[in-house]
């Protein structure tokens, strides 16, 4: 028992960090690789255990042990010895169940690949085969040992070949998303096959000149993710920061794999980012990559994609038709940019593309839908975090201040949303038209700053864009326009620009060092990250992320549950209550209460 120690780990497997003790930080650096935060008020910070969490952390080589260590470590009270077991049982269930190569066999004049799935234990074997929902797709069968090369074979204990089933080659994905869901994930052992070749490599300097420098750890989350090339490898998700390179990642694995690669992204301005990346740092020609878009349809050995082009169909009860994108070459790897967004649609062809080397980019894996699952079981689990501060420390990210301004609601709207209804609730205090003058004010207090305006109401955007007289993108802009604008942007031409949610994702804007953000969509974690991560590019100054919430309205609950991915990473905002434009200017948080060592000062 230590009393300075911050954290209280509670027999219902959650876990009170203590953001006051002195060991808080050091302590909530070491709860990223196997813990979820909850909740993050000013005092108490919970995190909840969860089997995904232990399974994410069990694949990327994090152990049960060492997750109780830490737990041991930093804990004020005794640990209850249900959550050391808990955790032990629930993070060994990943590798008891295997999947392997199997037999091919003529089937109907055909030719049919199988695979076995092995069980470490007759106790599972027998859970699995009385599984209604995964029965159906496997069969018990004897182990035989598969015509296979000596590199492709793994190593079995005579258990596993004893408690042994039998299934299609085609429906590898599939058991893998019904057996997750019972409990057990899989741990797929089977080589993947190797695409067509393609000579792709990283250039020593950009085309301007500059020396093109990998950073450390973009170097090993490539290498976290391409292993040895062996079984188990070559397939999961990389999860870091908004700004510190995750196209670098990506494009480093491209060098490391030299094979026709499909990139798949949120946007069409991040498919010409991409493009441009491509060109500009790596041997590719422009005659090598392809875009494929709404306005372009071509493929080539690279070939850069949106989701949207992809879920598109003529009839909502319909097939595809751009799906055929996946089975149009031999794609030695796929790439899906922002994995937090991969369209439900789209789940359904990665279940069936389960041979193919595949990597998901993200900056969070949270997906306010609840399919984690699915990115962990389909695209791979996470092999390589980063936590977010460690990376500012290091200057690779932009250190920021995070400031929730609340605003009163004029009183002219006081009975129309005392009346309405929750979703008119969350529209009404959104578009609060004090916030206009707010904005302005906040501009015109940082005129060294470049500032993106960000919301979700395209009507209040449009009011502060006649305000400031400045440009604005939103889903109508058209894509020439769209990449003129951010252009000028990066080019100083403007100093401020409005953008709608089709600026969250996947976007560029490398001198952005503020951003006041309007409205959002209701509680959305993943949009929170994804808004800073727009000023967290490296640069020399401080970047400001301003937050505008209407008070004592479902605003303020929505934007407490923004936060929690921010708290998370060590981020903490500073609430100032709106009187004039005064209390915007003392706005400035000192170092220690930016960190969640001090309590936010309320004005």
């Amino acid at each position: 028992m230590n009393f300075e120690n911050p954290l209280i780990v509670q027999g219902d497997k959650s876990l009170l960090l203590d953001v006051h003790a002195p060991l808080a930080e050091e302590c909530r650096n070491a709860l990223i690789p196997f813990a979820e935060l909850e909740k993050s008020p000013e005092h108490l910070h919970t995190y909840k255990l969860s089997p995904l969490s232990l399974w994410n952390a069990a694949s990327a080589g994090f152990s049960a042990q060492q997750a109780i260590d830490v737990l041991k470590k930093y804990a004020r009270y005794d640990v209850p010895q249900s959550i050391i077991m808990w955790i032990y049982e629930i993070s060994n269930r990943f590798g008891k169940l295997r999947l392997v190569p199997g037999p091919v066999r003529e089937v109907d004049g055909g030719i049919e690949k199988y695979l076995y799935l092995l069980a470490g234990s007759i106790q599972v074997f027998k859970e699995i085969a009385a599984n209604q929902s995964v029965k159906k797709y496997i069969t018990e069968a004897p182990y035989e040992e598969p015509e296979i090369s000596e590199q492709d074979k793994v190593q079995l204990s005579d258990a596993e070949k004893s408690y042994c089933f039998i299934l299609k080659l085609t429906d590898r994905g599939t058991i893998k998303q019904l057996l997750l869901r019972a409990g057990w994930p899989v741990k797929d052992e089977v080589v993947l096959a190797d695409g067509e070749p393609l000579d792709v490599s990283l250039s020593e300097t950009t085309k301007t000149g500059k020396p093109l420098v990998i950073r450390e750890y973009q170097k090993g989350a490539a290498k976290a993710l391409i292993g040895n090339k062996g079984p188990g490898t070559g397939f999961g998700t990389i999860v870091l920061p908004c700004g510190s390179g995750k196209t670098i990642v990506g494009m480093t694995i491209m060098d490391m794999l030299k094979t026709s690669t499909l990139i798949i992204t949120t946007n069409i301005s991040a498919v010409h980012q991409w493009i441009e990346e491509l060109l500009d740092k790596t041997n590719l020609t422009e005659d090598q990559i392809a875009e494929y878009s709404g306005e372009n349809k071509e493929i080539k050995q690279v070939t850069v994609a949106t989701y949207q082009v992809l879920t598109w169909r003529p009839d909502k009860d319909g097939p595809y038709p751009h799906f055929s994108i996946f089975h149009e070459r031999p794609w030695g790897l796929i790439i899906y940019d922002e994995v937090h967004m991969l369209p439900a649609p789209v789940f359904r062809v990665v279940a069936e593309l389960q041979a193919v080397r595949r990597v998901g980019l993200t900056a969070t894996l949270v997906r306010e839908d609840g399919c984690e699952g699915y990115v962990f079981s389909l695209v791979g689990p996470k092999r390589y975090d980063v936590p977010w501060k460690e990376l500012e420390r290091d200057k690779w990210i932009a250190s920021a201040e995070c400031i929730e301004v609340r605003v009163d609601l004029p009183s002219e709207k006081e009975i129309e949303y005392a009346v309405a209804g929750q979703r008119e609730k969350h529209k009404i205090a959104s578009q609060n038209s004090a916030k206009l003058k707010i904005v302005q004010e906040i501009i015109e207090q940082y005129p060294e700053d470049k500032i993106l305006v960000i919301g979700q109401y395209l009507d209040q955007l449009d009011e502060i864009v006649k305000i400031l007289g400045c440009p604005i993108i939103t889903g109508k802009t058209p894509n020439a326009e769209r990449d003129r604008i951010y252009a000028d942007f990066k080019t100083d031409k403007i100093r401020v620009l409005v953008v709608s949610k089709v600026a969250n994702f996947a976007i560029d804007l490398p001198d952005a060092s503020l951003a006041i953000q309007v409205s959002g969509t209701f509680g959305s974690r993943q949009e929170e990250a994804q808004r800073l991560g727009r000023i967290l590019r490296p640069k020399d100054r401080t970047s400001r992320f301003f937050t505008l919430i209407t008070r004592n309205t479902v605003e303020e609950e929505f934007g407490s549950n923004r936060q929690k991915f921010l708290a998370e990473q060590g981020y903490s905002y500073k609430i100032v209550r709106y009187t004039d434009k005064e209390s915007i200017s003392e706005a400035t948080l000192e170092s220690d209460s930016f960190l969640g060592l001090d309590e936010p000062e309320v004005f």
